[in-house]
């Protein structure tokens, strides 16, 4: 099967997503009805600050925990707005930000951030005039505006409806943000909502029941369970435990400089997609096939380049004395597989 396409169907009983690039999955998104959704906008209530790391914790509906990171001058009982940021790990507080967006296909609707602007990605000299007229027109009120990048070509009234269904929710949310009690004003986008609205390039779109069978998803997420991903004649091991996610890159038989280089090189570019298809997160170490310093360098901009192409936050944070190479990773999905991680 050629080209990309994009399957809408269910994963025990939970609405799902696969992206399949030549028939092999690319990314997936299962839903997790038991949590808040990622996008999802509250009214939250102040609860207890943290001492020492400057958050707070706050009451959510229905007596759900969440935590504010940087609550600079928040006091308890105080409502505030606030959007989930990702995954709810198993009896810790739902992550939250203060700083609320509003996001479809093509706009972002930024308050308290005013502005009008149009993604980077948008080269074109001439598309971006016709994108910033669109946007000078169609942009009222005091919010600000990012165009993204899927936003190039779009036909304009598809992107003003876009512009102006975001700008009319942000004001509708914003004046009800103030209150005594939690409240849920959105419910975020679940897996299907977020297929359409961030895997923006052309694509296939199967929606049949059973699909996730019929194209092969199915036996791709069941093998995902196995640590091992094949790298040519190397390979590495990806294992989450408790405190983090270890990645082990062998070579296999070839110890030489060279074959060394060439596995290292094929993890850096191979582990975007094993991390977002297993929707592992935090702290992240990868033990590299023992190579020469001088080489360290390529692989590093390999890794950078691969992750500037992966949709979750990721901070790359560099070498240890030891010879290990750190990342930091937003959990923004629920993971594939119960257990420590």
């Amino acid at each position: 099967m050629k080209g990309r396409t994009i399957a809408l169907d269910h994963v025990e009983g939970q609405e799902a997503a696969a992206l399949l690039v030549d028939g092999r999955l690319d990314d997936l998104l299962i839903g997790d009805e038991d949590s808040p959704r990622p996008g999802a906008i509250f009214r939250a209530i102040c609860d207890r600050p943290v001492k020492g790391q400057g958050g707070m914790f706050l009451r959510l509906p229905d007596g759900m925990g969440g935590f504010l990171r940087a609550a600079k001058g928040l006091r308890p009982g105080q409502p505030v707005l606030v959007q989930v940021t990702g995954h709810a790990e198993p009896g810790k507080a739902v992550p939250l930000t203060d700083r609320v967006l509003f996001k479809s296909r093509y706009a972002i609707v930024t308050p308290g951030a005013p502005g009008r602007n149009i993604s980077r990605a948008i080269t074109d000299e001439e598309e971006r005039v016709r994108l910033a007229a669109i946007a000078e027109v169609e942009m009222t009120g005091p919010h600000g505006l990012i165009l993204r990048s899927a936003a190039a070509g779009a036909p304009e009234d598809d992107i003003a409806e876009d512009i102006a269904a975001m700008r009319d929710l942000a004001d509708a949310v914003l004046a009800d943000a103030t209150g005594t009690t939690p409240e849920a004003l959105t419910e975020g986008d679940g897996p299907h909502a977020l297929a359409w609205r961030d895997w923006t390039i052309p694509a296939e779109v199967v929606t049949e029941a059973g699909s996730f069978a019929t194209l092969g998803v199915l036996d791709q997420i069941a093998a995902l369970a196995r640590p091992e991903v094949q790298l040519g004649e190397g390979s590495m091991f990806v294992e989450a435990t408790r405190a983090l996610t270890a990645i082990d890159v062998n070579t296999g038989g070839d110890t030489s400089p060279a074959a060394a280089l060439k596995v290292n090189l094929a993890a850096a570019r191979a582990i975007p997609r094993a991390l977002r298809l297993r929707g592992w997160g935090g702290q992240i170490v990868i033990d590299f096939a023992p190579m020469s310093k001088a080489h360290r360098r390529q692989v590093e901009q390999s890794l950078r380049a691969a992750f500037r192409a992966d949709p979750i936050e990721t901070s790359l944070v560099g070498w240890t004395a030891m010879g290990l190479f750190e990342l930091s990773r937003k959990r923004e999905r629920r993971p594939l597989f119960s257990g420590p991680a």
